[in-house]
């Protein structure tokens, strides 16, 4: 039994998640290597992205960066270019800085701690690498595993308070299977994943029901409760789309800027006071975190160039770091960018 949670078998659940991940787990591409860097990029891209908006990227970004190697010595623009449109771009740029420290050491690292030390790394992550490319009994815990712990267990705390992730990560440990560390994680963010989802989960299907203390107080689709949702931010933006001879008018953000440091973007409409606008333009949302920006964007034409602005060839777009707003922004009038 589990200590703090009595109702919960841990052998017995081991050998029922164990099992059921080995005939349902899905065919993702970073389950099919034991090198440590692959596992690495992949959790890194995983944090705060769906699993299907990451393969290509993931796919994409190794070919363009195959080893430690390659990566620690790419341009900070070619690094962003090929980051573009999964967000968060801190990310890349600590995965930079881990790697350099990775080849300045000479190897891999292989424990917790020493996971934990690199740039970019937290807990999770650490959890995350030693466990599936080492083995090492670790207990990975992400959203996906909080919220079939939260239902498991019952937990009517608010999941986003430290004492009742504590609780949980507890758990976690208690039920981590010593000699199965890597499958026995990975099953469980897949249940997370696939069955025990945020909105209606799939119980019928689950192969550890039967030891859930939420569904036998029909409270699965209330828990985990969370705290209150901040209100969004509304802030509207009107993008040009400018083109001369070939080449799109862009700004790019300072490499200080706390936002998209070193990227390039759309300018707005009081960037460029003597554009005329051409014809009708095109309007769509974009979210980020608690922001959500209305957007609307115009051709326009200008043949005098701001201070502050430049004119890119546009054949040259998909090599640049543009924000998504901007990638967004252009193919909404055309799909050839």
């Amino acid at each position: 039994m589990v200590p703090g949670a009595p109702d919960l078998p841990a052998a017995r659940i081991r050998k029922l998640l164990l099992a059921w991940y080995d005939e349902h787990k899905r065919d993702l591409p970073w389950r099919r290597t034991e090198d440590p860097y692959r596992i690495w990029i992949s959790e890194i891209m995983l944090q705060q992205t769906r699993v299907a908006a990451v393969i290509p990227y993931y796919e994409r970004f190794l070919r363009r960066f195959p080893d430690v190697a390659a990566l620690a010595s790419a341009g900070e623009q070619e690094l962003l270019a090929a980051w573009a449109g999964l967000g968060y771009y801190s990310r890349a740029r600590n995965l930079q800085k881990a790697a350099r420290a990775i080849a300045e050491a000479g190897a891999f690292p292989r424990d917790y701690a020493a996971l934990r030390a690199l740039p970019g790394i937290g807990d999770y992550t650490a959890a995350a690498v030693a466990s599936i490319a080492f083995g090492a009994p670790h207990a990975v815990v992400d959203g996906n595993v909080l919220r079939v712990l939260a239902r498991m267990a019952a937990e009517r705390g608010d999941i986003k308070s430290q004492p009742v992730r504590k609780r949980l990560t507890t758990l976690a440990g208690k039920l981590l299977d010593p000699k199965h560390p890597s499958q026995f994680n990975q099953a469980l963010m897949e249940l997370g994943a696939t069955l025990c989802v945020p909105r209606q989960p799939l119980c019928g299907a689950c192969p550890i029901s039967k030891y859930c203390a939420g569904r036998a107080q029909r409270l699965e689709s209330q828990l985990p409760l969370k705290g209150a949702i901040q209100n969004k931010k509304r802030i509207e933006l009107h993008l040009l789309v400018i083109e001369l001879r070939g080449k799109v008018l862009l700004w790019q953000r300072a490499a200080r800027s706390k936002r998209l440091a070193g990227f390039w973007e759309l300018p707005e409409r009081m960037q460029v006071p003597a554009a005329r606008i051409d014809g009708a333009g095109k309007e769509f949302r974009h979210t980020i975190v608690e922001t959500t920006y209305l957007v609307s964007v115009s051709r326009a034409s200008s043949k005098i160039r701001p201070k502050g602005l430049k004119w890119l060839p546009k054949n040259a777009l998909s090599e640049l770091p543009l924000s998504t707003i901007a990638r967004k922004a252009l193919l909404q009038l055309t799909d050839n960018w």
